[in-house]
């Protein structure tokens, strides 16, 4: 990764807005259990809920926002999600009064916080397109850095107000709309704004079901990722009760994460030399990332001890570093203007595992402990690295000639 000096002006600005509404969302995320179980006093079964209505909310905004970035325009959509974002945020206090509305509105949260996510990611790999996997894991990078900063305010604004956190939220979201609105305007959002590649590519309409049968660009990849994220759920719904269990502090599982945000930080060269030596392009990179994670877990299921786990959050962040920048990088650099849609559908489909992966997971450890949640994790490394092999496979041999084209 090279010195942000190598890049112009607005790149730094559009990190710095980055890292602040990343911190901002951080601030919530880890505190919505806590929020629900001792503030309102609902059950576990009901922060469960809440998780799942948000999740639920977040995979439709990363369908809807991919389809909608050519029908509203790149500024409308992503100042106008991160407005209503904002929005919600601050009625969560009064909504909190009413379950059911606190509820509904946490789905608001999800949906919108995820609906600007495509946009993003697509004007960024528009814009600058022939450093399009850098800044991809350039702004990866910043994004965690805000992240790890959030989750350490939180605690403390948590013993302060619960409330205070989702407002900080809030404003952070407010603020990258306003950041966003003055930018658009002064760099633009037509075509002359966004690339070289944008103005060769073109197309005319084409509808979200066309788009959807050229299924090499996304469907292999998504169904990869989708294997991955259930896999991963194994750190919140294995390991986290395996420590508990055990007699462990607790804060020996905070240092695991903790450690993940230092790597994500630290180890780019680390990264950055695993690319050039075995992963040079993009599907390389995301098999490569299965792989990492298939050696993660399997450490985990044969070395069940503290050092096992360490080694484990070691290789599967690796692989996290690998995979998070390769796949909005492959999708913008080969499916041209269409690349918002596939971004948003990749996305969605990906994130179903997150949803679905908790509740295998827990099942498996109420059942037999760590072993069955890491033998399942393996599997679905193993079926991950498979659907890699086979996107980069027809890719290959399609090549890059025959990349997403539209009919009339």
């Amino acid at each position: 990764m090279r010195f942000l000096s190598a890049y112009p002006k607005e790149v730094k600005v559009f990190l710095i807005a980055s890292l602040i509404n990343a911190t901002g969302s951080a601030l919530m995320w880890p505190l919505v259990t806590m929020y629900v179980f001792d503030e309102l006093g609902r059950s576990m079964k009901d922060a469960g809920l809440v998780i799942l209505i948000q999740s639920l909310g977040g995979i439709a905004g990363q369908l809807l926002g991919g389809s909608l970035y050519h029908k509203v325009g790149v500024n409308r959509l992503i100042v106008g999600a991160l407005a209503m974002n904002a929005f919600a945020l601050f009625t969560l206090p009064a909504a909190s009064h009413n379950w059911t509305i606190f509820m509904i509105v946490m789905g608001f949260v999800g949906l919108f916080n995820s609906l600007s996510l495509p946009a993003i990611q697509a004007f960024i790999g528009f814009r600058f397109a022939k450093q399009r996997g850098e800044l991809f894991n350039i702004v990866y990078v910043a994004n965690n850095i805000g992240v790890a900063l959030g989750t350490a305010l939180s605690g403390f604004l948590a013993d302060i107000s619960y409330m205070l956190s989702f407002v900080m939220n809030g404003v952070t979201s407010a603020v990258f709309a306003v950041f966003f609105f003055m930018y658009l305007r002064r760099v633009g959002t037509g075509p002359e704004a966004e690339g070289a590649d944008y103005k060769k590519h073109q197309p005319r309409s084409q509808s979200g079901w066309l788009l959807m049968g050229n299924t090499r660009i996304y469907l292999y990849m998504s169904v990869a990722s989708l294997f991955l994220l259930v896999g991963n759920s194994i750190w919140n719904t294995g390991v986290s009760p395996f420590i508990i269990s055990e007699d462990w502090p607790k804060k020996a599982y905070g240092f695991l994460w903790t450690l993940n945000g230092i790597l994500i930080f630290a180890a780019q060269p680390v990264i950055s030399l695993l690319k050039r030596w075995f992963a040079k392009d993009s599907t390389a990179q995301m098999t490569a990332s299965a792989l990492l994670y298939l050696s993660g877990y399997a450490v985990i299921l044969g070395v069940q001890n503290y050092p096992g786990l360490i080694l484990a959050m070691v290789l599967t962040t690796f692989g996290e570093m690998l995979i998070s920048p390769a796949m909005p990088a492959f999708i913008t650099e080969h499916a041209n203007r269409s690349a918002p849609f596939y971004l948003g559908l990749s996305g969605g489909i990906g994130a179903i595992g997150r949803v679905i992966g908790p509740y295998f997971m827990g099942s498996l450890y109420d059942s037999g402990g760590l072993s069955p949640t890491a033998w399942l994790a393996c599997a679905m490394a193993v079926l991950s690295t498979l659907f890699f092999i086979i996107h980069a496979y027809i890719n290959r041999r399609l090549g890059s000639a025959d990349q997403v084209t539209v009919s009339p």
